[in-house]
């Protein structure tokens, strides 16, 4: 009989810089078989498709679709994240929902020495709406705090990316800021309001 693939919680070690059992994990995002897994360069692919899928939906807000369209900027990216993660500096996961990739969550930056990451996510059309983007970053958030140990993460946003600020306030973030004329986009200088949530105000991975 063929083994059952592993299903379960992040474990302690799975992100640890150099440790390739990091390379090896899925996590079930409800019962309605979406899943979060790593994204790495040998999928560059994978990946490059589904920006393409995705790009003119996200790109309205996104930078990413900008940088990745080729293989060669597929793969570049995802070599990004690969080197950010053997580092401890960031962190790059896929959302996979029935076996196709549709979206991710980031730690765009992540400091242990100062407690501190800045999380993102995207999404193609076809996955709108379903509160994946939810659920996976309060699975990578209840990570860095309980098992790293990090005191603060951080969600940027531009003031008129209307959903994204939604997630921020389901995540149980507090709108700190605006962060004036602070992000280019497409040409465009944009303002970014800063949400933030302490490891003490955190509530936990649950719905």
């Amino acid at each position: 009989m063929p083994r059952a693939r592993r299903r379960e919680s992040i474990p302690a070690h799975l992100t640890r810089p150099g440790d390739r059992k990091a390379l090896m994990f899925i996590h079930p995002l409800g019962p309605e078989g979406a899943e979060l897994r790593p994204l790495e360069p040998w999928q560059a692919d994978e990946f490059l498709a589904h920006m393409d899928r995705a790009r003119e939906y996200a790109g309205k807000r996104n930078g990413l679709p900008d940088v990745v369209r080729d293989r060669a900027g597929s793969r570049a990216f995802l070599q990004t994240y690969a080197d950010r993660q053997a580092a401890d500096s960031g962190r790059l996961y896929g959302i996979w929902q029935d076996g196709t990739l549709v979206g991710g969550v980031l730690f765009r930056t992540f400091d242990p020495a100062q407690g501190v990451a800045e999380a993102g996510c995207w999404l193609e059309p076809s996955a709108v709406g379903r509160g994946l983007v939810t659920r996976a970053c309060r699975t990578i958030i209840d990570w860095a705090f309980t098992r790293r140990g990090m005191r603060r993460v951080e969600w940027h946003v531009a003031t008129d990316n209307a959903p994204s600020i939604a997630v921020a306030r389901r995540l149980g973030m507090t709108r700190e800021g605006v962060m004036r004329s602070a992000f280019v986009h497409r040409g465009r200088r944009l303002d970014m309001e800063l949400w933030a949530v302490l490891s003490e105000e955190w509530g936990g991975p649950g719905e």
